[in-house]
């Protein structure tokens, strides 16, 4: 975990160089727009007073759970209490539980709840005890740009050999850009490789920002059927609607925060995002019903994705439309921290973001980028890659991790890139190549 100094130092030139530099497979209309970081102070972290509880105490039979905060949590006749303190509307109670970094609770019926990061919210969710495997033959996945010189045959032969199964990248329904990506989908269908769409539609339009709900809405269905009217012949069925729309000078309050709480968020233009979301979504499913569609967060960004998946507003207002999504998708660069342990002001206490997203969305997780920072030398980033790569692997089978995809397969530079022109950067590829031979996709 960073500290959290660090993070605050990388997440302002994250709005600059990080999120310029690894904007989803086939950049982004909104580069420009997430390019001035608003860079405040964030609250200070709380310390921590005793020693956490182990991970999967439960009470009973403990008397009392101690988590991250060193906030102590008791039961009593069904309601809980931190620190003496009811917590929320809570009754029924049998079961509270510490696990992944977070507190959870099971009532009578069976159904089970975590507490947000705002204290008093509950929201509910499954055991996140319970092990769930995504479907395997995809994990190793590498993201790239529909504007490479490389042809689809040679990009396919680059995955071939570093034993990658699924590639993104990003498309609009600009006709030479769906064009290049139609080629790609071809060669990838005949290899038998899957390829991830990222549908690049952000929630900005000549001017500014889309000025209703309904327009973004709108345009979002429209790019959302027109690629996959136009790819699904050719085997794609995973779409990606948007790339860090959470992350946009719109939406994010300051570029510094975690993102746990939606507060985080820009409550104005929320209904926006929600907007060209949604159309995404609803794009894709009305010409191509069977197809998946991920949402993409990063950072903690928890509190977005919760809100999204409920119908809320940044301020606390419910009642709207629900973003419901098949796939998790997230960004977790080193910067942001581990993501089975990321914190949610960047310092800590951290929770495991992967078992959060398991059980309160229920669908499977594709990292769709990860990487360290640009500014890193090759021997590190070989480092990095290796120590991902095993944890990833690692937590593939209990977290619901459908796949993993390094961000970049040449990014024209030494930076992010695994290969320059053709020719591979030694130390990254060597790590990531030596993982992949050695480890079955299974």
């Amino acid at each position: 975990m960073v500290k959290r100094r660090q993070f605050l130092g990388g997440l302002t030139a994250l709005a600059g160089t990080y999120l310029l530099s690894a904007c989803g497979g086939g950049g982004s209309e909104d580069g420009s727009a997430s390019a001035s970081a608003k860079a405040s102070a964030s609250p200070v972290a709380k310390v921590t007073s005793a020693a956490a509880s182990a991970s999967g105490t439960a009470m009973p039979p403990a008397a009392s759970i101690t988590d991250g905060y060193g906030d102590v949590w008791t039961l009593a006749n069904g309601v809980i209490y931190r620190n003496g303190s009811t917590v929320g509307n809570t009754y029924n109670v049998s079961l509270v539980l510490w696990y992944g970094g977070k507190i959870w609770h099971c009532g009578t019926g069976g159904q089970f709840y975590v507490n947000a990061d705002v204290a008093e919210q509950w929201l509910p969710c499954s055991d996140p005890r319970i092990d769930v495997a995504s479907t395997a033959g995809s994990f190793f996945g590498i993201n790239g740009h529909a504007d490479y010189t490389y042809t689809p045959e040679q990009v396919v032969s680059f995955l071939k050999s570093m034993n990658c199964t699924s590639y993104r990248v990003g498309v609009t329904d600009d006709p030479k850009d769906l064009d290049a990506v139609i080629k790609l989908a071809k060669a990838f269908q005949s290899a038998g490789l899957t390829l991830l769409a990222l549908i690049d539609q952000g929630v900005y339009e000549t001017g500014g920002i889309m000025a209703s709900e309904s327009i973004a809405y709108d345009r979002g269905r429209v790019v959302g059927s027109t690629v996959a009217n136009a790819l699904k012949p050719y085997g794609v069925t995973i779409y990606e609607c948007g790339n860090e729309l959470t992350r946009q000078d719109a939406t994010v309050v300051d570029f510094t925060s975690a993102g746990s709480k939606a507060s985080d968020f820009n409550n104005h233009n929320w209904p926006i995002m929600r907007g060209v979301m949604r159309g995404m979504i609803d794009g894709v499913k009305s010409a191509q019903p069977d197809a998946k569609c991920g949402i993409n967060f990063c950072v903690a960004d928890v509190g977005a994705a919760d809100a999204l998946w409920d119908g809320m507003q940044p301020d606390g207002s419910g009642g709207y439309p629900k973003v419901r999504w098949d796939i998790t998708t997230w960004h977790n660069y080193e910067v942001y921290g581990d993501l089975f342990n990321v914190g949610t002001d960047g310092a800590g206490p951290g929770f495991d973001l992967a078992t959060y997203c398991k059980a309160r969305y229920g669908v499977p997780l594709i990292v769709t980028e990860w990487n360290t920072g640009p500014e890193k030398s090759e021997s590190y980033r070989g480092t990095y890659i290796s120590d991902r790569l095993n944890a990833f692997y690692n937590a593939r089978k209990t977290h619901n991790i459908q796949s993993v995809m390094y961000y970049v397969l040449d990014s024209g530079d030494n930076t992010y890139g695994i290969m320059v022109n053709g020719k591979v950067i030694d130390a990254p590829y060597n790590a990531f190549t030596s993982f992949t031979s050695s480890h079955a996709d299974t």
